[in-house]
């Protein structure tokens, strides 16, 4: 028995690890490039099938080495295999996500041990693309890997014009660090000594089909039974080279391919070739009894449900359409008529007034000046008021002011004016109470609404103003002092409304529902909404409603599009969903609209919130259901039509009634 390595190289050399979050909103460890180790060899796919002797190719020293398991087979039928596979794995087929290094080791580790690669390698292109930034350079890594037309001359491949990846980067949370490092990986996959792109494409091989999508390689038993493990749906095309009705009906394959690996389940879709005189393919196709090409077996759940003989592309598309139906029923709610909660719009709710700013310095400062003097604090009023505020107020013109000094575009503070003004706020937080906090809450506020401050504020900065005012509107909260309750009502409020207003661009959206470290709020936020819904001051529970809406509206957008089928990574928030929160999110909300009696507004915020947290909520029939059962939400909702239930009379707008109405009868029935 022989050992078989997986040996895995960075090809960022460690900036994807350093810098990924910033630039793509996700952690990504590294852009991995592997090759296999058996008998003395390592072996790897770039500018065709390469080998050499153990960590001396071209990649340097492996950053890791993995035990993949053992091999029965011996080597000269492992050199025979890999004879056959030169003419599958050619120079000219690379790409950079669909098909590339990874393929290959995931295909040879199938042929020698009958297991695959680990996860986090093979998913890599999948979590790239399922960001926006990967989703926008989508089109420029196609382009770079374009395979020329059979006939054609061949095309020198080129660099991304800086231009070009600086246009992808845009959708980066932080352009100027996605842009370095694309600039630094696109050059690392085409400088000598790195990644085996090709600098040139050679003429297709007319005896190896291409691989023009999200396609599975399949040259051995093991590679397919590993696939129809890991995927709960599978479509197997098995050709031939010298099948013409093969070469017809694969671009109806390819197409739907790229059509159906995207939205609602599409990681857990395969699209997988077969190549009969490729590697082991005749093996495979004995073993599943196809005799004949163009067949293609349909796979749910591993086990074979359909089987489809010939080229016939509009058959093809509907066993398709059929076995993802089955793998992936839609969900109930879409067969649902709702016009109350589809005329609902899901822009958040903010908070926009601009306050006398005037009134905002003198405040502050004299909050500042009551204070134990110290140079900290002295320093810290200067900067306020001779910068910060300045510069709000152009940004943010007060009421009256002419119509010119309310267009300005942007916020013009570069990240060390940002940083310098957070460690001022963490700096008067040390010292002054939390009830004197709020004019300073205020001014961040504002500053939020602006893009360059909000994606400035996604990247988790070090001193982070808003985990700030989280954590100190936590310890009013959770205080047993009734002064300290009492008095932190106008720093509850404030904060609530500089979280709705985090909601005003994407990034932002993002960290706020994340859960991941470092940055993410979705706990402290959800701690803070509960909390405050049940708060005894109406103002602060339209805050708290209006966080919670927002919250809502931005889970409900994430679940139309893909529902729609649009790529995850062009998705504008991509919010990932999480039973526990979302049923600790709905029992608060109905908690909250059982107990208000005052305010039709926090009623509507509140239905309207509950409405999207419902509608299209994946885990509907399994707890959601029940749960609206044992809370009585049909009850509570009718109840704030009656009398007694919102105001002297109940709920009086005619929009809000039909809401309740709806929300009641369709969503919680």
């Amino acid at each position: 028995m022989a050992k078989v390595q997986l040996y895995v190289y960075d090809l960022s050399n460690g900036l994807a690890k350093q810098l990924s979050r910033q630039s793509t909103g996700r952690q990504i460890d590294g852009i991995w490039h592997t090759s296999v180790v058996v008998f003395g060899k390592e072996i790897f796919y770039g500018q065709g099938i390469s080998i050499t002797q153990p960590g001396m190719s071209h990649h340097g020293r492996p950053l890791h080495i993995i035990d993949v398991g053992e091999t029965s087979i011996d080597e000269e039928t492992f050199n025979e295999y890999l004879a056959e596979m030169r003419n599958h794995y050619t120079a000219d087929k690379y790409h950079l996500l669909d098909f590339n290094c990874n393929s290959f080791t995931n295909d040879c580790v199938g042929f020698l041990t009958g297991g695959s690669i680990p996860s986090w390698i093979k998913d890599l292109p999948s979590d790239f693309l399922s960001t926006p930034f990967g989703a926008a350079l989508r089109p420029t890594i196609d382009a770079m890997f374009r395979r020329p037309v059979p006939g054609a001359a061949p095309a020198a491949t080129q660099l991304p014009a800086p231009e070009t990846l600086n246009a992808a980067a845009s959708a980066s949370p932080d352009p100027a660090l996605a842009s370095a490092l694309l600039q630094a990986v696109a050059s690392q996959a085409y400088s000598t000594g790195s990644l085996s792109a090709p600098t040139t494409m050679p003429q297709v091989n007319p005896d190896s089909a291409t691989v023009a999508g999200p396609i599975h390689i399949c040259t051995n038993p093991s590679s397919l039974h590993s696939l129809l493990r890991s995927h709960r749906a599978a479509v197997v095309f098995f050709t031939s080279p010298t099948c013409p009705p093969c070469r017809m009906i694969e671009p109806v394959f390819e197409d739907l391919a790229h059509q159906k690996t995207h939205g609602s389940g599409s990681r857990r879709v395969a699209f997988v070739k077969v190549d009969l005189a490729v590697g082991m393919g005749s093996q495979v196709a004995s073993e599943w009894g196809v005799r004949v090409t163009p067949t293609f077996l349909f796979f749910l759940d591993g086990k074979k449900i359909e089987e489809l003989k010939g080229a016939n592309g509009a058959e093809l598309r509907s066993q398709v359409d059929l076995l993802l139906y089955q793998a992936f029923p839609p969900h109930p709610h879409t067969k649902l008529s709702l016009p109350a909660v589809e005329a609902l719009s899901t822009n958040p709710i903010l908070f926009t007034q601009v306050p006398s700013w005037d009134t905002v310095s003198t405040k502050l400062a004299s909050f500042i000046d009551a204070a134990p003097s110290s140079p900290e604090l002295q320093t810290a009023k200067q900067a306020l008021t001779a910068a910060i505020i300045p510069l709000l107020r152009t940004r943010f013109p007060p009421a009256g002011s002419p119509p010119e000094a309310a267009k300005k575009p942007s916020f013009a503070a570069p990240a060390p004016l940002l940083n310098s003004w957070a460690s001022t706020t963490t700096n008067l937080a040390k010292v002054l109470p939390s009830s004197q906090l709020f004019p300073l809450v205020d001014m961040w506020r504002l500053a939020v609404l602006d893009e360059g401050v909000a994606t400035w504020l996604a990247t988790a900065p070090p001193s982070d103003p808003l985990q700030l005012f989280l954590d100190k509107a936590l310890d009013v909260l959770d205080s047993f002092d009734p002064a300290q309750k009492s008095s932190g009502r106008n720093y509850l409020l404030t904060v609530l409304r500089a979280l709705a207003n985090g909601f005003a661009h994407a990034a932002l959206s993002k960290t706020l529902l994340s859960g991941a470290s470092p940055g993410g709020k979705r706990a402290p936020l959800t701690r803070a909404v509960v909390a405050t819904l049940l708060h005894d001051d109406a103002a602060v529970r339209t805050a708290a409603a209006s966080v919670a809406f927002n919250v809502a509206a931005t889970l409900q957008k994430s679940r139309v599009e893909k529902v729609r089928g649009r790529t995850p990574g062009a998705v504008p928030v991509e919010v990932k969903e999480d039973e526990e929160w979302e049923v600790e999110l709905v029992s608060a909300v109905l908690e909250a609209l059982s107990k208000e009696r005052q305010s039709e507004e926090v009623v509507h915020r509140l239905t309207a919130a509950l409405a999207f947290l419902l509608r299209l909520s994946p885990f509907y029939e399994s707890q959601l259901a029940s749960l609206l059962e044992v809370l009585q939400s049909r009850e509570t909702l009718k109840s704030k039509l009656a009398k007694g239930g919102c105001g002297e009379n109940g709920v009086q707008k005619p929009e809000v009634r039909k809401l309740v109405e709806e929300v009641a009868r369709e969503l919680c029935a």
